[in-house]
């Protein structure tokens, strides 16, 4: 299962691939757009601490507040999708950006937890609401590495600081 911070660095990263080398509308990524994606990136696993604040009242958990569940169906994004194309429609670009990050942190979390493994044990519900039928491919678990999710942390981390100081010349900062 990928940590929080993969998730979150992962999301930062692909954001500012995208607003590096890809966007025509550099003005609407901004520093703030990043820091959104970071957040979004970990909006799936909110019902880590929905689930804490049950335990804290002594209550059952419902089953799709449960993790892996409702939150990590492609309902999550979708909710933050749709407003995107309405807003952008509307020439509202800087909030509908917002959106449009929030979207893929969220979609991004899911592709992680499928890929890499996480979210309910036996995968993501791609399909949900019309199936319950979970799809993965955990693709790190045979590896048989016990700190894999830190070791991964720690390589995503160094390979974005490296692309931070040859892109934007951080160095020149110290």
């Amino acid at each position: 299962m990928p940590l929080a911070v993969t998730h979150v660095l992962l999301t930062i990263i692909m954001v500012d691939l995208y607003r590096d080398y890809f966007t025509k509308h550099k003005k609407y990524f901004s520093m703030h757009t990043l820091f959104i994606a970071g957040i979004a990136g970990l909006l799936p696993d909110i019902d880590i601490p929905v689930k804490m604040l049950y335990e804290l009242f002594n209550e059952r958990v419902p089953t799709l507040l449960q993790h892996g569940m409702i939150t990590h169906t492609l309902l999550l994004p979708l909710t933050f999708l749709v407003p995107a194309f309405i807003l952008w429609k509307q020439e509202k670009h800087k909030v509908a950006i917002a959106f449009f990050v929030i979207a893929f942190g969220a979609f991004f979390h899911l592709f992680l937890d499928w890929f890499i493994g996480g979210g309910a044990y036996e995968g993501v519900m791609w399909l949900f609401p019309f199936s319950t039928t979970t799809f993965k491919l955990h693709i790190l678990k045979g590896l048989g590495i016990s700190d894999w999710p830190m070791a991964l942390d720690a390589v995503i981390l160094l390979g974005w600081l490296w692309h931070e100081d040859f892109k934007h010349k951080i160095r020149d900062y110290i």
